[in-house]
């Protein structure tokens, strides 16, 4: 009997076929109706959800005009350096001034973050044109909101480099290798007993600025900046030249910018205007803050799970297919 019906409800002819299609039917129709509802939850939440992001943006300004406090409050002279004084006879800073510097401080500013900057941006730029990524930003160009996170981890680094370096300056005050020359003072005008501390000294230099600039040798600002942006961009390289053509292209881009780097900081030993020590520590300090900024700052060797459901393949930093900025 109850074939029957099954076979006649309704007094038209319904096969098993045809019952399963509606059933399924019905499925994707409350499917959708699910869907839909939680899109609109979506929608009703992406307002407040859109302004925390813009003021997580705010924030994120707000500490990189705070990281570079420091580094103007040097650069314009609001404070002064540490007064330190010497040991008479000291040779150490007895070299001449000289006025032309191999490496001046607009070339290294303006290398250091054309260079690096714009090797990030075109990186950039070509993961998102060829590489299909995506973002979740609240801004909707790609474009801009992956430049806006490594261009904006890249400059966060710079100040807080030159902060660091700018700082100790200030705090230790110690005497570039020209500093008698720039003083134009003698040990035999001071008529000072050698090995004796020299605790002040009355410079002859009619331009004052050149005197603070010469009490401020540890550490050196071109060691330090050369060493963070060339590391950085050596470090950049490593997580986003995955070209496996040619296996020794990426080293050896990575050994001309370290090179350069220390080129940048040995001249600062040939002009006279830092000591070897001054030199290694800028090396170091530059080096430790590239680390930091490309490891734990930067997304560029980050793991990319918590953007991925749990269908998808979770690709390495180095894979050509890391495509979430």
């Amino acid at each position: 009997m109850l074939d029957k019906f099954g076979a006649h409800s309704g007094g038209v002819p319904v096969s098993s076929a045809e019952l399963q299609l509606k059933l399924t039917d019905n499925k994707s129709k409350l499917a959708a109706g699910m869907e839909s509802g939680a899109g609109k939850k979506l929608i009703e939440i992406s307002g407040p959800a859109l302004s925390k992001r813009k003021l997580l943006v705010g924030l994120d300004l707000l500490c990189l005009v705070l990281a570079s406090i420091p580094f103007f409050a040097c650069e314009l002279k609001a404070v002064s350096p540490y007064r330190r004084g010497f040991i008479c006879g000291d040779p150490s800073i007895t070299y001449p001034y000289l006025h032309r510097e191999v490496i001046s401080d607009e070339l290294l500013i303006t290398g250091g973050i054309i260079i690096t900057g714009l090797t990030i941006a075109f990186g950039e730029c070509y993961r998102v044109r060829f590489r299909g990524v995506s973002s979740k930003a609240f801004v909707r160009n790609v474009y801009v909101s992956c430049l806006y996170k490594e261009l904006g981890c890249f400059l966060f680094g710079c100040c807080v480099g030159q902060s660091l370096t700018n700082m100790a300056k200030l705090s230790v005050g110690r005497l570039r290798p020209h500093f008698l020359s720039v003083c134009g003072v003698t040990y035999a005008s001071l008529n000072c007993t050698p090995g004796t501390y020299v605790a002040t000294v009355s410079c002859r230099q009619p331009d004052h600025r050149l005197e603070e600039e010469a009490r401020k040798s540890f550490f050196s600002g071109h060691a330090s900046f050369a060493m963070y942006t060339m590391l950085y961009l050596a470090f950049y390289l490593q997580a986003r030249l995955t070209w496996r053509g040619a296996r020794l292209l990426r080293p050896a881009l990575q050994f001309f910018l370290i090179l350069l780097a220390v080129y940048t900081g040995l001249t600062r030993i040939s002009d006279y205007r830092h000591h070897p020590s001054d030199v290694v520590t800028g090396y170091i300090q530059g080096a430790l803050t590239a680390y930091w900024v490309a490891f734990h700052i930067s997304s560029m060797f980050k793991s990319t799970s918590s953007d991925l459901s749990p269908t998808e393949t979770l690709d390495t930093p180095l894979s050509p297919h890391h495509t979430v900025c």
